[in-house]
């Protein structure tokens, strides 16, 4: 069967009260977002507690690989739509038996499974009610293809009929990838290395209706242009899923360099991320973003730890620091990078300036007076080197 219309699903929004409008406008535009980049001419509308997709001329697989970027949809309903008549008259009991045994034999070819009837009587002014819609199309179903069972427990097909502002008919529900649309809960700036975990955690806080900007710590000669397209590759994932991603690369080689001439090897590490986490801060104070954003998870590395985390986290005073992946297990964060076609960018084997400049033997359990007391060795020069990163900042603009 061809589809004409589909009915996206959502969860969360549902449950907003008097906002519920705001979020359900901020879905509709991201809807209209990812569909203009498929052919095809598509209206998007809402009505009543539903977002509908009307669609013509298009590429069936395309629209709905495309609605599974957009979070917020949490299922995409393939629907028959039958509108009211001109008199505002929705098909009788009978006219919608006639659609939903059309919708049955044009949808499952095959009729040996067993089914199950959901009708949702929101027109009130309906003459039956949602249970007789059931029985009785339950009835009209079994006598037009006595091959068929119902099963109202486990049902091989839930047959959805919807008396609404129009009927709709839907079986198969798509899954989308939930959350909440982007654009409706701010703006963060996220620290997006070339790893795994980075952009799986930009993945996740986007997820939650968050808009992202990504800064990436760039340290030429010792990091290569490939490590560095690799970054752009990655924040690109992100972008997929919120349109827009602007990337800030910093030159961080001077800083690094000054690091490690001035402070003990060790603790290299520790004092560059508390430098990376300032810079952020700076960024993301100049540009309205809300909180930090890192792929850090607890015991991971050496940087990672309880103690090294309160160290980095010090730093930062002026907004939160997200840590989705805190405690998650470097698997949990695989699966999720391998989910979102993140993985096979982030294992290419180009280094980015962490690993280049890692001790030997780094500090497991810092202390923030010792490692404050080591920074003092920078005083002289790190204000100005600080200024002149932001200063040559590279603003690259990543839209899906």
């Amino acid at each position: 069967m061809h589809y004409h219309a589909f009915v996206i699903k959502y969860a969360e929004i549902g449950i907003k009260g008097k906002n519920r409008y705001i979020f359900e406008d901020a879905l509709v535009k991201q809807i209209e977002r990812v569909l203009k980049n498929v052919e095809g001419t598509f209206n998007v509308t809402k009505v009543s507690g539903r977002v509908y997709l009307e669609a013509k001329d298009y590429d069936f697989d395309e629209t709905v690989a495309a609605l599974q970027t957009v979070f917020g949809i949490t299922g995409i309903c393939p629907t028959v739509c039958v509108s009211r008549d001109g008199d505002g008259k929705l098909p009788d009991p009978a006219g919608i038996s006639k659609k939903v045994i059309e919708f049955v034999d044009g949808v499952y070819p095959d009729k040996h499974k067993t089914f199950k009837v959901k009708c949702r009587r929101v027109d009130k002014s309906y003459p039956k009610d949602s249970q007789e819609m059931d029985r009785d199309l339950g009835s009209d179903i079994l006598d037009a293809f006595p091959e068929m069972k119902v099963d109202v427990h486990n049902p091989d097909i839930l047959i959805n009929v919807e008396i609404r502002e129009q009927l709709n008919i839907f079986s198969e529900i798509i899954p989308g990838p939930g959350g909440m649309p982007t654009g409706s809960a701010g703006k963060a700036m996220l620290l997006l290395s070339g790893g795994i975990d980075s952009p799986v955690a930009g993945y996740m806080v986007a997820k939650r209706g968050v808009e992202i900007e990504a800064v990436y710590f760039n340290a030429p000669p010792y990091t290569s242009e490939r490590a560095k397209q690799k970054v752009i590759d990655l924040a690109g994932v992100v972008a997929k899923y919120t349109g827009r991603v602007k990337l800030h690369v910093i030159n961080f080689t001077d800083i690094q360099m000054y690091i490690y001439e001035k402070c003990p090897h060790d603790e290299l590490t520790i004092i560059m991320r508390r430098y990376m986490m300032r810079i952020a801060q700076m960024l993301a104070l100049n540009t309205g973003c809300s909180g930090l954003v890192t792929g850090e998870s607890i015991g991971q590395v050496a940087s990672q730890t309880m103690e090294s985390l309160l160290c980095t986290n010090a730093v930062v005073d002026k907004m939160p620091v997200y840590r989705p992946v805190i405690a998650f297990d470097k698997q949990d964060i695989v699966d999720i990078s391998l989910k979102i076609d993140a993985y096979e960018t982030s294992i290419l084997p180009y280094e980015d300036c962490c690993t280049i400049f890692v001790a030997k033997h780094p500090v497991t359990k810092p202390r923030i007076d010792i490692i404050e007391h080591h920074e003092n060795n920078l005083a002289e020069r790190i204000d100005q080197m600080i200024k002149t990163a932001i200063d040559t900042d590279e603003i690259i603009e990543i839209v899906k």
